[in-house]
């Protein structure tokens, strides 16, 4: 998942959660937006772990003693 898509999760389920007013038969708009919330976040802070982990930051020349 990338920071884009977990950017744009964490937005759908704080509008859910917080904006929302309308009552819709069946689904509790409340706990989807919850839901959203927690698989962004969580997506987010993977995305972050996975960008910064990489020992891809430069060339590391291995010194032979």
């Amino acid at each position: 998942m990338s920071i884009g898509l977990s950017l744009l999760l964490v937005a759908a389920g704080a509008i859910l959660t917080w904006a929302v007013t309308v009552d819709v038969g069946g689904v509790d708009l409340h706990t989807v937006g919850v839901i959203l919330l927690i698989v962004g976040l969580a997506g987010l802070l993977l995305a972050l772990v996975l960008t910064f982990s990489h020992e891809s930051w430069g060339t590391r020349r291995r010194r032979d003693v």
